[in-house]
């Protein structure tokens, strides 16, 4: 089975922490030239040196914010005019929790604007170069509130639907150039934005964290919440030649919480 990235160049977002950074990890170890994208400088370029360099790989960054649109497509033109991006990660961090009927109007459009129009962008800077190579792999990062909304984030239910739904589309466009468009659904992950989600949850319910967190790994059938290099090692297989046939699906990784199919 081929999954060798060896000459693939991947553009990774959200790659400072979590599942982000992860996902930089392991696509490195596969062989992949690393570009992470992040708003801090300084992690990252502690990151580029702890990358996997086996292959005599370049890795680099760009620092984006992904707010200013306007400068994200700048940063992203500027870096495609010198090379093929092979691999685009999608992944930016969830809006902030609470219940639907007490969000503003203005976090679904910050929201949108941050996961759907980034997403867009970069996706449509990074096309023309994986046509002309007859490989592309698009992953996106998401939830798995696209198979069953979670209670508490009405905002960022909403919004992975609308993602899941343009990557479907995109899918469907991109299939005949060799470029495949997936997502990957994470379950509960030991990250700092779980743990945000497991203290506001433990306040509401007036428990402590420890004993909250014990609460929600029940709901998990293996038992424990994922740690960032499970999700990514699902990512890594989807972006590798191994996974060519393997295109609009929603993946979860998520122990078996998710009850549907």
């Amino acid at each position: 089975m081929d999954i060798s990235l060896i000459g693939k160049n991947a553009l990774v977002c959200g790659s400072s922490k979590g599942i982000g950074r992860a996902t930089a990890v392991a696509l490195a170890q596969l062989g992949a030239n690393i570009t992470l994208v992040a708003r801090s400088a300084t992690i990252m370029t502690e990151l580029v040196q702890e990358l996997d360099h086996s292959q005599d790989q370049k890795h680099d960054f760009l620092q984006a914010d992904f707010t200013d649109s306007k400068d994200l497509k700048k940063k992203i033109t500027g870096l495609v005019s010198g090379r093929t991006i092979h691999i685009l990660i999608n992944n930016t961090g969830g809006p902030a929790g609470g219940p639907i009927t007490e969000a503003k109007v203005a976090e679904f459009q910050q929201a949108f604007h941050n996961h759907l129009i980034c997403n867009h962008i970069l996706t449509q800077s990074v096309i023309k170069g994986m046509k002309a190579a007859g490989y592309g792999r698009i992953i996106n990062i998401i939830s798995t509130s696209v198979k069953q909304p979670i209670p508490g984030l009405g905002v960022s239910n909403t919004i992975r639907g609308a993602v899941a739904n343009w990557a479907k589309t995109m899918a469907g466009e991109l299939a005949p150039f060799g470029i495949t468009v997936n997502n990957v659904l994470p379950g509960m992950t030991s990250t700092g934005r779980l743990q945000e989600i497991i203290d506001a949850n433990a306040e509401k319910r007036d428990l402590d964290s420890e004993t909250m967190s014990a609460d929600m790994a029940r709901e998990i059938p293996v038992g424990r919440f994922a740690e960032p290099s499970e999700i990514a090692a699902g990512v890594a297989f989807l972006a590798s030649p191994a996974a060519s046939y393997i295109t609009g699906i929603n993946l979860p990784i998520d122990g078996g919480r998710t009850r549907s199919l």
